[in-house]
């Protein structure tokens, strides 16, 4: 099997300047999937960078990624995921069997994540992947300025809640034969439960940043 991992790195950013070049601990905040996605170089997978940013094309040619240069009609705010992933498997004149979603935003992740969420998705035979983190809140909703529960009664033990998943962003994967209809998620798609630190993280603005370089010196050797 042939695997393509993909990490959509536009140029610029509204709340966090310049995001993806941030160096967090040193390296480019995109540079991390790069290096993440080197790390599961058993997985036979091409590294493939996005982007309309002539700095970031320059780094991930630096590290020995490919790079696929987006045009400006998919490079705007309302662009959707998968159609950029889309335009890099069109513009590859190559196959791939999956495709690997690895989002710079989210830089910090389990070592063993993508190998052992890969053999879940392959033994499973599922259309595809998104790793997801328990919901460990006591969720409401404010109508006319009252609180009214949605996800608990009051009074109800936290140990005693409906257990509620929410996508972390740490990596999806997907057949291509979806993304290439433009679907990164199938009717076949297993949630993969992710249980550690990093799947808090994900950065937009200057806190999430700061919160993801703790993270990184407490958590980086698990």
């Amino acid at each position: 099997m042939k695997n393509i991992v993909i990490i959509p790195a536009r140029g610029g950013s509204k709340r966090l300047k310049n995001k993806n070049i941030l160096e967090l601990e040193g390296i480019p905040l995109f540079v991390h999937s790069i290096n993440y996605a080197k790390e599961n170089s058993n997985l036979d997978i091409d590294i493939v960078v996005s982007t309309d940013d002539v700095e970031i094309k320059r780094i991930a040619l630096e590290n020995d990624a490919i790079v696929v240069d987006r045009p400006d009609e998919i490079s705007g705010d309302f662009t959707t995921t998968v159609a950029v992933m889309k335009h890099v498997i069109d513009a590859l004149d190559k196959k791939y069997d999956h495709v690997i979603l690895l989002q710079p935003t989210n830089p910090l992740r389990p070592k063993e994540l993508l190998q052992n969420a890969f053999n879940s998705f392959i033994k499973g035979s599922f259309d595809s992947l998104m790793t997801v983190s328990k919901n460990e809140h006591k969720l409401g909703k404010i109508i006319n300025n009252i609180f009214v529960p949605y996800t608990y009664q009051f009074g109800q033990r936290s140990q005693d809640l409906e257990a509620l998943y929410y996508e972390n962003g740490l990596l999806y994967i997907t057949k291509t034969a979806l993304i290439l209809k433009e679907q990164i998620l199938g009717e076949k798609n297993y949630p993969f439960i992710v249980e550690h630190p990093f799947a808090k993280i994900d950065i937009d603005t200057l806190e999430d940043f700061n919160l993801a370089s703790f993270y990184y010196k407490t958590y980086k050797n698990e």
